[in-house]
């Protein structure tokens, strides 16, 4: 065994010949080793292996200098350890697309009335020719017409084949768009690593074992390893083992560091000793994958010899045989220890605010077509029987009854000729598209969508609480004032004027008390700034340390981190950092930093001009905190104050007291820094006041310094009577004597408060959830909250759009997130808004023109074939019409793009009705148009045109002139009245800016020309007839009397029309109320309330509601696997964020098994898509499993 190498010397990882024998310890040895915790592994590691030293050994790298980074060994680890990837799921290929977009109820009863009237159109009874069974085609000059009858049954289903088509070609082309969306979030996740003795960031995916890791606070650790060397590290565990607490780690007590975990305190080194599917995230997604890809995995085995597991897994690896990963948010995801322990119940988010108005407008929608349809079939039944067997008085022969039979058929047809139309079909697709598209553009503007929702919510907000730093200010921080020695320097002083003593405290300080992953490097342009590594704020010190002419680096050489006897990190309760070294004589001395006002409380000695002490008492603390913090801090300034302590050699402090070692230290000097504003951060707070957002900004900074910034940001304007407060101050209004958090009181505080300074994240997360909670404004709050701390998660996830920073952001934060700024900037939130807004504009355009279509094809086709026992449309003309045209059209009005008009209104708010008074006015006044044409044309339109009637045609006769008029007028007044509808707020000119969207005219001229081939070349399968020039100019000109009668209905006040209502509302209160009641349930779906109370069967099995909410959902299941599903490569561990969601009601072993099936069917609701998207059962595959508790067209839903 080659085990020469030396600790501190990577020759051998250099050194080719070395790797003629293979590493010291095999996969099943450090997977064995994994597998333990605390006290059991360091037995483990000392006994077996002699020490983590000795594993680096074996493993043939440096615990200082890590791996060499040779391609070849890094190859050579990728083959035997395995990659840091495991495999994703499968995306659905295009027939199982296909598959799914067949499993419409009422696309099924289109094709089942198809293939009868096809088949009855082939049987020719004997009776046929018979007088006696009513007319079927007299009159019909060529036989070969009637013969033709199986041509509708034949078009209709081909227009259900091309409506299928698309369906599944838009899922195919959205899951493609999503997996792309998926590796760039995995390409941005960047993990620091040490090779050659260089700290470089390397993608997650290309960390190998063997490989040492820096890990600090922030972190989610891609990767199994053993400590090397920590600071005061705690560890998140929870995502593993359920326990909330944070797990101190340490090289006597627990080195253990787990893929999956987050870093919530302290930094340290590892050294990598499992990827992928070896670690331990990936050995239970391996699990749970098994069952899936047994069989594959079955193949994969047969042609290969049964090496070690190691290999085996290698094997598959390299054969591509993906293993099938479930999600491991569903309920086998839970571990099973777990599973004993507890059941959290988690209380679900409210639906987004369009999916609930959509899914409650859907429903009305569809319960008025069912019962529209239902007359229809029953009037033209009745009205048939009674004229054939009542008035003519006719006997029901036995040789007729298919003849009979297939008019009835042609009636049902007719009725869900009704039904289809009357159902928005284009609805879904509109919702999918805009959103679709509204993701990728948004993209470009530096907004990296994770929920889809969230782009839509973003338009509703009333309410943004931003960070100061790096989100409004630069983020890039220098130190421009100085008080030592007790004199204040506006300016970087002179390193000549300080004294020597001082000038080396204070150089000791930062360059050792500050992470070592911060530092400064050289400019990437020649007269570029100096690029700033790590902490900000730590930069700014080591600048400070380079303007004084000294060298930060000489000092870290000297004292490496391995020399830091203990190091108390940065976090949200201490506010400050301390480092303790020990001195020469055997003593200790400690350097701390931190927020000045907190360690100057803790001073009691200050260091003069000469270098020497002097007693600080509090009368002196309060004289500075007057004439030196608080004019910095009023320049906008961060003020941080460096402080030292020695302790004498002799008996050892109790470093586990904190208060007592964070005490008596000596003052070395304060320093601000500034952050400047971003120079375009005004104008779009100005955009967001003028469009009625508030923004508030959170802050951990000081008071002083928090308001300097807030009033450059245009946050508080002079002379306004807005509250500024501080957190302690905050949380005195708001809590009760016991310390519980009122909700009237914080009323009081919020309406006002602008500036929440020196705030924890708990205050942070306690003041999003009251403005959420409140219900003191009329509309509840929507607010949408910057983060960027491992801290920052809860309130991340509470809010109803979380903003995570792309740059600076820690990964805990990006994981709690629902959009990542990709460039960190405020402005990229104001264009997030206006997508939203625009996401909801286009949805309101589509319907105004979608229901005005539907409202004018049911009238007609429900009062033609009451009137002439025939729908003048024809099924397949209605599918035309219906399918095709919403689908273009759903595509020409949802890629509008946004204008800046659109900030310049009122947010909508949860309540406010899709269809405003205006669209209603709209909608009814242009379908009085239409209809009026229509009904004219067909009664009165053969006079008109000198045509033959097309009414009361017998059974198969050819296509009528005249209602080939009908159709083609209808049509035309659609695309005329979709120009209409790109305004609905009213405005008079429909063509403004028009060409900003080719695909509109691009949809509205492709429109115009396939109808020409229709009207001119359908023939029978679309009922038409070619028409003469005149007739066209007669359609087109009617058509064109849409815009002229759109300017007419503009000019009519929407106010003067007392009836018109709004419809498509969004909860009501008291439905609110009711929810309120039920504690701990499921996903709020006011669609389903409804539901419940009509006959559930009926409505179930013949609405298309289930599309509706299959994909307004947003993409639930093919893409939400594709994207929260941890197939990354990165996040390889994304799936266990949060336990507090990650571990949703789950089932354990005994349960029966009407439990597993309600637990399917509550999948259903978990897995709409929430914000907090981590709820275990989100992507759960649904199984068709008909639960004894509901009716089994829900679970043909769920399953949908």
């Amino acid at each position: 065994m080659a085990n020469n190498s030396t600790d501190h010397h990577p020759a051998n990882s250099v050194n080719e010949g070395s790797y003629e024998g293979d590493f010291g310890c095999s996969v099943a040895d450090l997977r064995l080793l994994m597998e333990l915790r605390s006290g059991e592994a360091v037995t483990r590691i000392n006994d077996t292996y002699g020490g983590v030293p000795n594993i680096c050994r074996r493993l043939k790298t440096s615990p200082v200098e890590g791996l060499s980074g040779n391609p070849s060994d890094l190859e050579k680890r990728r083959q035997i350890f395995g990659k840091n990837f495991i495999p994703p799921k499968k995306a659905k290929t295009f027939l199982q697309l296909v598959w799914e977009a067949l499993q419409d109820v009422t696309l099924i009863i289109l094709e089942i009335a198809a293939i009868i009237s096809l088949g009855l159109s082939f049987y020719h009874p004997t009776g046929e020719g018979s007088e006696l069974c009513g007319e079927v085609s007299a009159g019909v000059e060529d036989e070969g017409e009637a013969q033709a009858g199986w041509i509708e049954g034949a078009a209709i289903l081909f227009s259900v084949i091309i409506v299928v088509l698309v369906t599944a070609f838009n899922d195919w082309s959205k899951e493609k768009q999503f997996r792309g969306l998926q590796s760039r979030i995995e390409q941005e996740q960047k993990f620091t690593v040490i090779r050659k003795g260089q700290v470089i960031q390397i993608p997650v995916a290309e960390l190998v074992t063997g490989d040492i890791a820096q890990i600090k606070y922030g972190d989610l650790l891609p990767a199994d390893g053993v400590l090397i060397q920590g600071n005061d590290l705690k560890i998140d565990e929870s995502s593993l083992t359920g326990e909330s607490d944070q797990v101190k780690k340490s090289l006597e007590k627990d080195p253990m560091l787990l893929s999956g975990t987050h870093v919530m305190e302290g930094s340290g080194r590892m050294v990598v000793t499992a990827v992928g599917v070896n670690s331990q995230t990936g050995i239970i997604f391996t699990l749970l994958g098994a069952n899936e890809g047994a069989e594959e995995e079955k193949k994969s085995k047969k042609g290969k010899k049964q090496g070690p597991p190691e290999n085996r897994n290698k094997a598959k690896a390299q054969d591509g045989v993906a293993l099938e990963i479930q999600p491991l948010k569903s309920e086998e995801g839970v571990d099973s220890e777990e599973k004993e322990k507890k059941v959290v119940k988690v209380p679900k988010k409210e639906k987004s605010v369009l999916q609930g108005k959509l899914t409650r407008l859907a429903v009305q929608i569809g319960k008025a077509g069912l019962i529209m349809s239902a007359i229809t079939v029953i009037i033209l039944v009745l009205y048939f029987v009674i004229y054939t067997f009542g008035v003519l008085g006719r006997p029901w022969l036995a040789e007729c009854t298919p003849i009979y039979i297939q008019y009835f058929v042609k009636f049902f047809i007719i009725g869900v000729t009704v039904l289809v139309v009357a159902v928005p079909e284009g609805l879904p697709l509109a919702v999918t598209i805009s959103l679709a598209y509204s993701v990728k553009k948004m993209m470009k503007d530096n907004n990296l969508v994770r929920h889809l929702d969230a782009c839509e919510t973003m338009g509703n907000a009333t309410a943004i609480c931003s960070d100061k730093t790096g989100t409004l200010t630069m983020n890039r921080m220098t130190v421009v004032q100085a008080y030592v020695g007790g004199a204040h320097y506006r300016q970087i002083p002179d390193p000549e004027a300080l004294d020597a003593k001082v000038l080396e405290l204070m150089v000791n300080g930062i360059s050792v008390n500050s992470a070592y992953t911060s530092k400064i490097l050289p400019p990437e342009k020649e007269g570029g700034l100096p690029r700033q590594v790590g902490n900000k704020t730590e930069c700014a010190l080591l600048g400070f340390v380079l303007d004084l002419k000294q060298d930060y680096q000489a000092v870290r050489n000297e004292i490496p981190e391995e020399k830091l006897y203990k190091v108390y990190t940065f976090n949200s309760v201490r506010k400050s950092m301390s480092t303790v070294l020990r001195t020469p004589s055997g003593g200790f001395r400690m350097y701390s930093k931190g927020a000045s006002e907190i360690i100057l409380r803790k001073c009691t000695r200050i260091l003069d001009q000469g270098g020497e002490v002097c007693v600080f008492k509090a009368r002196d603390r309060d004289e500075m905190v007057k004439k030196v913090i608080e004019p910095m801090a009023c320049d906008g300034l961060r003020t941080i104050c460096l402080a030292f302590r020695d302790f004498p050699a002799g008996a050892e402090p109790n470093w586990d007291s904190e208060s007592d070692i964070l005490s008596e230290l000596t003052c070395i000097t304060v320093v601000g820094i500034e952050d400047p504003v971003r120079p375009e951060v005004p104008d779009a707070i100005l955009m967001c006041q003028r469009a009625g957002i508030t923004v508030r900004m959170v802050t951990g900074d000081n008071i002083n310094t928090a308001r300097a910034i807030a009033t450059k940001c245009g946050i508080l304007q002079p002379g306004e009577d807005f509250l500024c407060l501080e957190g302690k101050e905050f949380n005195t209004l708001i809590r009760n004597e016991k310390g519980e958090v009122e909700q009237e009181k914080l009323d009081k505080v919020w309406p006002r408060l602008r500036v929440l300074a020196r705030s924890s994240p708990t205050d942070k997360h306690t003041l999003v959830k009251g403005i959420i909670d409140s219900t003191v404004e009329e509309t509840r709050q929507v607010v949408a909250v910057t983060g960027d701390g491992t801290n920052d998660g809860p309130a991340l996830k509470k809010a109803d759009v979380g903003f995570a920073m792309g740059i600076a952001g820690t990964d805990v934060a990006k994981e709690a997130s629902d959009i990542i700024l990709t460039d960190d900037n405020f402005t990229s939130i104001v264009k997030a808004v206006m997508w939203g807004r625009n996401v909801y504009d286009s949805i309101s355009k589509f319907l105004q023109f979608q229901l005005t279509v539907n409202v004018v094809a049911v009238i007609v086709a429900f009062t033609g074939a009451c009137i002439t026992q025939d729908s003048p449309l024809k099924a397949v003309q209605m599918l035309w019409v219906n399918l095709i045209m919403d689908t273009f059209a759903s595509l020409a009005l949802a890629t509008e793009p946004p204008t800046q008009s659109l900030l310049l209104r009122k947010p909508y708010g949860r309540n406010k009705p899709l269809i405003s008074r205006t669209m209603m006015k709209n909608i009814l006044g242009h379908a009085v148009y239409q209809l009026t044409i229509i009904f004219t044309l067909l009664f009165a339109g053969e006079k008109f045109f000198d045509i033959d009637s097309g009414r009361n045609v017998p059974l198969h006769s050819p296509p009528s002139e005249h209602y080939t008029i009908v159709f083609n007028t209808f049509v035309m007044m659609q695309l005329f009245n979709e120009i209409n509808a790109r305004k609905i707020h009213g405005e008079r000119n429909v063509f403004d800016s028009i060409f900003r969207n080719p695909i509109f005219c691009a949809v509205v001229l492709g429109t115009f020309g396939a109808q020409i081939i229709i009207v001119e070349f359908g023939g029978k399968p679309f009922s038409c007839s070619g028409l003469t020039l005149s007739q066209w100019f007669w359609c087109i000109f009617i058509g064109v009397g849409e815009l002229l009668w759109g300017q007419l209905i503009s000019s009519v006040p929407t106010s003067r029309l007392k009836f018109l209502k709004s419809a498509g509302h969004g909860p009501m209160k008291e439905d609110l109320q009711h929810e309120e009641l039920q504690d701990g349930t499921d996903e709020i779906d006011h669609g389903e309330m409804e539901l419940r109370r009509g006959q559930i069967l009926w409505f179930r099995g013949l609405n298309r509601i289930q599309t509706q909410i299959k994909v307004v959902n947003a993409f639930r299941s093919s893409l939400y696997e594709g994207l929260e599903k941890p197939q990354n490569r990165s996040a390889i561990h994304s799936f266990m964020t949060y336990p507090e969601a990650g571990s949703a009601p789950s089932l354990t072993d005994s349960d029966s098994e009407g439990e597993e099936s309600r637990g399917l069917l509550k999948g259903r609701d978990d897995q709409t898509h929430n914000h907090n998207n981590n709820s275990s059962t989100e992507q759960r595959p649904l199984d068709i499993t008909v639960s004894p508790y509901e009716s089994p067209m829900h679970s043909v839903e769920t399953s949908i």
